[in-house]
């Protein structure tokens, strides 16, 4: 479901602000932004209420504002080229991490796009890299289980929950 539709320039704004400094308190980002306290708590209520943001800190659900394709595209590169590669795929705002891997292929992305069409444009951008000899890409169809880190840390702590962890 996409809340993009519901989403004005001020809730944009407090989303990059969060994303740029997930530790901003309430009072600076009002500052910052030259709002009231009261709008950009409200605001920050209803981006948590409405999934926008997740509970627990501040990551912005992609879904909810209209990124619900997920792709991973393995590339093979021109080793000499490695480098340069890197450099262009972080100028595409759809890549969201890159690995450089063994196996087959040299990189992993993790691509995100509006739609299939918005996707085909991301990969396209990507084959035009100088370096790039092919890619193979592999839609998500869903997510069992989320990028996470508590089981470890907890595991680490010794404080995990037998219950929890299979």
């Amino acid at each position: 479901m996409t809340i993009l539709n519901t989403l004005d320039p001020l809730d944009l704004k407090i989303l990059l602000a969060l994303i740029r400094d997930p530790r901003i308190q309430i009072g600076e980002l009002s500052d910052s932004l030259g709002i009231a306290r009261n709008t950009a708590q409200s605001r920050v209520r209803r981006l948590l209420r409405t999934g926008v943001l997740s509970p627990g800190g501040r990551e912005v659900d992609l879904e909810a504002v209209g990124y619900d394709v997920v792709a991973f595209v393995t590339i093979e590169v021109s080793h000499r080229e490695l480098d340069g590669v890197v450099a262009a795929l972080r100028l595409i705002p759809q890549v969201l991490e890159v690995h450089e891997i063994s196996g087959r292929g040299d990189v992993w992305c993790r691509v995100v796009a509006t739609d299939t069409h918005n996707l085909q444009s991301s990969l396209r951008k990507v084959l035009r890299i100088k370096g790039v000899i092919r890619t193979e890409t592999v839609l998500a169809l869903h997510t069992h289980i989320p990028y996470r880190t508590e089981p470890l840390i907890s595991g680490l702590s010794g404080t995990a929950d037998p219950d929890k962890i299979s």
